[in-house]
């Protein structure tokens, strides 16, 4: 993440309109545009944030892509949890540099890139996905942002069936029916635990609040999170005409009494 740009890498080419295009760089590669051709090698070696300039000289910014950028530029499977909750889902479950963690619905990879980047190498994350494809293209997408050396196992599995993993500190279920796991979680969970679910609907929310309710888990909440950016130019100043409203309801409980 830091030095000249290496094969490999992943950068972001910025025109001057702001259209964004994420390529791989690669010795002997291009990048073809309606503005012309890039060399990666004029990439290549080079410091982050230089400018370049096609075969036609259109000018193109290039820079290392953020977590962030990448989870919104990167190939997908599955619908993908946005920036815009991905930064409270690590507040709302307390994620910590070596937490142990389960995660159910892996789909493209965003929320586990954020887990890993989180908990670090002392943690460890195990991601049951349902369908082959979905875990395939997770395991691409970590192993193109943060490599192969990560504290992570993902497995094809149904959670609905149960939870294999001992002891853990966090359950983050991103699932159409996350009651179903509330039981396997408390069994799963060390005392104290944190469960948190990504749903889209508020009735699919109500089902799980009245679960959690009639179990050990306690202190739940239910947040929306709404993300409005500022237009600044100069003396103009105000909000964006447009906002990123509804993504998804996040709910999060703690596991109090788990002897029951």
């Amino acid at each position: 993440m830091r030095g000249p740009l290496a094969v490999g890498e992943h950068v972001l080419l910025v025109d001057r309109k702001r259209r964004r295009h994420m390529i791989r760089l690669a010795e002997g590669g291009e990048f073809h545009t309606h503005a012309g051709v890039l060399d990666h090698g004029l990439m290549i070696g080079q410091p982050e944030g230089i400018t370049v300039r096609t075969t036609r000289g259109a000018a193109l910014l290039v820079i290392r892509p953020t977590l962030s950028e990448f989870v919104l530029e990167m190939p997908r499977g599955a619908q993908v949890i946005y920036p815009k909750d991905l930064g409270p889902i690590l507040m709302l479950a307390d994620i910590f540099p070596g937490a142990r963690i389960l995660e159910s619905g892996v789909g493209s990879g965003a929320l586990t890139m954020t887990l890993l980047r989180a908990i670090g190498p002392t943690g460890h994350i195990t991601g049951y996905e349902i369908r082959d494809d979905f875990a395939d293209r997770a395991r691409r997408n970590v192993e193109a942002f943060l490599g192969t050396d990560v504290p992570l196992d993902v497995q094809v599995r149904d959670v609905y069936e149960g939870i294999d993993v001992p002891d853990i500190d966090r359950v983050i279920l991103d699932l159409p029916e996350p009651w179903h796991v509330v039981g396997h979680a408390e069994a799963a969970l060390a005392p104290g635990g944190i469960f948190l679910s990504y749903l889209p609907t508020i009735l699919q929310v109500s089902t799980l609040r009245e679960r959690l309710a009639d179990s050990a888990f306690g202190m739940a909440e239910t947040i929306e999170v709404l993300h409005r950016g500022w237009n600044v130019d100069g003396m103009s100043v105000r909000p964006d005409h447009r906002m990123v409203a509804h993504t998804g309801f996040l709910t999060v409980a703690r596991l109090l009494n788990p002897a029951g």
